[in-house]
C-alpha cells in the first residue's frame, strides 16, 4: 500500500496509524461522551469533531495527520476536563499544538473570545487553519440544517457574518474549503 505522496507503506505502519487514529476517536468519543449539540435532535457531540476530520479528509484533500487528530481532539480542552498535558502524553507535542492554537481561552467573556478568533486567525499555523476552515464549514452547514434551540434569526445571520471576518483571515490555506465556505456565505447573503 502506498502513502497520498507514493511511499510505500508497510504493514506495520498502516497498523500504527490505524490504532493511533482509532485512539484518539476514542478518546474524544469518552471525553465528549455526556454532550449533545444544540440541534433539535440532540445530535451526540462527538459526531462534530468526526465531522471535521471528514470535512478535512473527503472535501479539503488534507491528508496531514496530525491535522486530522487535532481536528478529531480539537473541542477536548475547550469544551471538557481534558489539559493539554493529557494531549501532549497521549498523542504529541504536535498534536498539542495544534489543539491549543484552536481552543478558546472559556475564562473571557463570549464576545472576547469571539472577537480574538477574528483576530488571531490570520496569525494562526497553516495546520490550525485547516482545522478552523473545516470546524467553520462543520459549524455553518448545521446551522443551515437547523437553528440551535434557542437561536434567534438574528443570532443565526450574527453567528454568519462574524464566522465570515474570521474565515477571511484564513484565506490562502486551502482553496477547495474556501470555496465551499464562499458558497455557503453566498447562499446565505453574507458579504
Amino acid at each position: 500500500m502506498e502513502d497520498i505522496q507514493g511511499n510505500t507503506m508497510s504493514v506495520e505502519d498502516i497498523s500504527s496509524a490505524l490504532a493511533t487514529y482509532t485512539k484518539c476517536v476514542n478518546f474524544a468519543a469518552i471525553k465528549h461522551r455526556n454532550q449533545r449539540r444544540l440541534d433539535s435532535d440532540k445530535t451526540p457531540y462527538i459526531n462534530h469533531p468526526i465531522g471535521v476530520a471528514y470535512i478535512l479528509t473527503a472535501e479539503g484533500g488534507v491528508t496531514d495527520f496530525e491535522v486530522i487528530q487535532a481536528a478529531i481532539l480539537h473541542d477536548t480542552v475547550e469544551d471538557t476536563d481534558t489539559t493539554l498535558d493529557e494531549i501532549e502524553q497521549n498523542f504529541g507535542l504536535a498534536v498539542r499544538g495544534l489543539v491549543e492554537e484552536v481552543t478558546d481561552d472559556k475564562s473571557l467573556p463570549k464576545a472576547e473570545r469571539k472577537r480574538l478568533q477574528i483576530e488571531h486567525a490570520s496569525g494562526t499555523t497553516p495546520k490550525a487553519k485547516l482545522v478552523k476552515l473545516a470546524d467553520k464549514i462543520y459549524n455553518l452547514r448545521d446551522l443551515q440544517r437547523c437553528k440551535p434551540e434557542g437561536w434567534s434569526d438574528e443570532r443565526c445571520r450574527e453567528y454568519f457574518a462574524w464566522a465570515k471576518k474570521v474565515c477571511d483571515n484564513l484565506k490562502g490555506t486551502n482553496r477547495e474549503m474556501e470555496d465551499i465556505l464562499d458558497q455557503i456565505f453566498e447562499q446565505e447573503n453574507v458579504i
